[in-house]
């Protein structure tokens, strides 16, 4: 009898166990799924924000595009304006600063600073509607143009300084005129990935093929070219 006692026991131990590990396992999928929520809500801000403007789009309108209730946006994001900082950061975590997994390092310095045009104007399409939300804001709030300055424009510039700096050749160009590039870079990125096309209604692959022609010719410079 005591033999069948303490088999109970052990039987009713172990499905007690069963059951705590069962409830922890939970965790990664309340984990999951709040992620996956707030991605949802991310994409369905910048969508509407894109769109419709920031101002007039409402947290009833994001929630309802996410699939959401409206609750979460103010527990994660503490409101509307709290996602546009997830916006940003969402942007930094998704295609990063390291172009070593996107774009092999050419041959040359001149091959080098052409495919990095290249590709910024390509990144600068990619973030159209991005950009549609945080230009316009940036205008008439100027904290939202120093976090995007801070944590977009200005790290992706130091990003591409540092890769343009690998070249042997870049040694004997001054530190002005190799941060000049790296700016140059950037700056062909947005105006014919963006304005040209979205702003101005330009078809992108001309934008494109005008921006190949204004990176040769930046780069065609004596000060560059005598050592690219």
């Amino acid at each position: 009898m005591d033999r069948i006692t303490r088999r109970k026991g052990q039987a009713k131990g172990r499905l007690k166990l069963g059951l705590a590990g069962s409830g922890n396992g939970t965790r990664p999928k309340r984990t999951r799924d709040r992620a996956a929520k707030k991605q949802a809500l991310i994409r369905a801000a910048l969508g509407l924000f894109a769109s419709k403007g920031y101002e007039v789009t409402t947290t009833r309108e994001i929630a309802a595009s996410a699939g959401c209730a409206e609750g979460l946006i103010h527990r994660y994001f503490k409101g509307k304006a709290g996602l546009l900082a997830a916006m940003i950061e969402h942007r930094i975590s998704k295609e990063g600063l390291d172009f070593g997994g996107q774009l092999r390092p050419a041959s040359t310095l001149a091959d080098e600073f052409l495919q990095l045009v290249d590709r910024e104007v390509e990144r600068m399409w990619e973030n159209r509607d991005f950009l549609r939300v945080f230009i316009p804001r940036a205008i008439v709030d100027p904290s939202v143009g120093n976090v995007m300055n801070r944590t977009l424009i200005s790290a992706r510039a130091k990003a591409i300084s540092e890769r343009l700096k690998s070249y042997e050749s870049c040694v004997t160009l001054t530190q002005d005129s190799v941060e000049a590039l790296a700016q140059a870079v950037g700056m062909l990125g947005l105006v014919f990935g963006f304005v040209r096309p979205v702003l101005l209604g330009h078809e992108f692959p001309g934008a494109k093929k005008m921006a190949a022609t204004v990176a040769r010719i930046l780069i065609a410079n004596p000060a560059v070219s005598s050592v690219a």
